[in-house]
């Protein structure tokens, strides 16, 4: 073996050693890092908490619902005509027969006149012939005719009469009127809109239930009622009728119950949120919405379980994740029909730091909304 390929030789067994040092340190390294943090407890994560307990929530059926007049016309004119005087203005509560709109009537008042004078001669004239036939100075002939010409007379004063009322247009029935579409001096033919008028105290709301549904209804039961346009507001109401057939294309009854508005706050046309109140009680564990984890998988919320204490007499608390089936949401809170039992401490903030079995501290100091009927402090 020459020199050449000796020094080689020990040149690579150097390199080799070199190389196996390091990787041994290395390893070394490694290994007392790993055992050092299994060792390192984790910190626990600071969460909010809530004993879960049983509520008993009154039944209820839930519908959306629309209000709608107890009576509401849009008024119009019947005869042509022109407006010669407006009694109103838009927006005015009005009196069943207040004058609203009065058209031109100068040509049916001359009529008028003047058949009401032939409605008197003719009077007149029966007058005398019932006065003769006593007497028997004319004959049954003349005392029909004379009646046949009175009773024409006065149908031609009705009618006239007629006319004047149809072109007299007033209120129907009390109630609120809408905006004004007619001007002074406006030529209006027969059918054109004079105003709107509704009747809003007291006002219905109606609204579709399922089939299965129909049995646990009947009339005078209390409904409540909210509207977007009043957060926080609840309007108590009774059904007043039920339909008496069920729809053929969506298998749903009609359902109508009445709301006193005195102060006119709805109108006709809003949308609005029905509960119909049964008179069946239910108990169900309680938590607020913001305890529940949502995930594709299902839904969970973290029970804290009580591990002991620390060698330094501390409590240790951590959690496990538990799988629920959730019911009927009120308000804040949820019905959980499986996976909780009452007196369980569970999570309600805190949650997204959180896994199955990771040690918690446990801060109330913030308490979290849970209420079944919230209302926003300005209501």
């Amino acid at each position: 073996m020459t020199l050449t390929v000796k020094r080689s030789l020990w040149m690579a067994l150097g390199v080799i050693v070199v190389i196996g040092g390091i990787a041994g340190w290395k390893f070394m390294t490694v290994r007392a890092i790993i055992a050092h943090m299994a060792t390192q407890k984790p910190q626990p994560t600071v969460v909010s908490s809530m004993i879960a307990a049983e509520q008993t929530w009154q039944r209820r059926l839930h519908a959306v619902g629309s209000f709608t007049a107890v009576q509401g016309v849009t008024v119009t004119n019947e005869l042509d005509g022109t407006v010669v005087q407006i009694a109103f203005e838009s927006g005015a509560r009005v009196n069943q027969g207040d004058l609203l709109v009065q058209l031109d009537i100068s040509s049916e008042k001359a009529l008028l006149a003047s058949a009401q004078a032939s409605a008197d001669l003719a009077a007149l004239n029966l007058k005398r012939a019932q006065d003769l036939r006593t007497k028997d100075s004319n004959s049954q002939s003349d005392l029909d005719a004379s009646e046949a010409q009175a009773r024409q007379t006065a149908a031609v004063v009705d009618g006239i009469r007629a006319t004047i009322g149809k072109k007299t247009i007033r209120a129907p029935f009390s109630g609120r009127l809408g905006i004004r579409e007619v001007n002074l001096g406006q030529f209006l033919k027969g059918g054109t809109t004079v105003a709107p008028l509704q009747a809003l105290d007291p006002i219905f709301v109606n609204f579709s239930l399922p089939q299965q549904d129909v049995i646990d209804l009947k009339a005078g039961q209390a409904v409540q009622v909210t509207i977007d346009a009043y957060p926080g507001a609840v309007f108590d109401g009774t059904i007043t009728a039920i339909n008496s057939k069920v729809d053929d294309a969506n298998r749903n009854v009609q359902v109508q119950a009445t709301l006193a508005n005195a102060d006119e706050r709805i109108k006709p046309g809003m949308f609005a949120g029905v509960d119909v109140v049964l008179p069946a009680q239910d108990r169900y564990v309680t938590l607020p919405l913001a305890a529940i984890t949502y995930n594709p998988y299902g839904n969970a919320v973290y029970v804290v379980e009580d591990k002991g204490k620390d060698a330094a007499g501390h409590p240790v608390l951590a959690v496990r994740q538990q799988f629920v089936e959730l019911g009927a949401q009120r308000g804040d809170q949820v019905a959980v029909l499986k996976g909780v039992k009452p007196g369980e401490e569970i999570v309600t903030a805190g949650q997204l730091k959180l896994r199955n079995g990771s040690p918690v501290e446990i801060n109330n100091a913030v308490p979290i909304e849970s209420n079944s009927a919230p209302k926003l402090p300005n209501t």
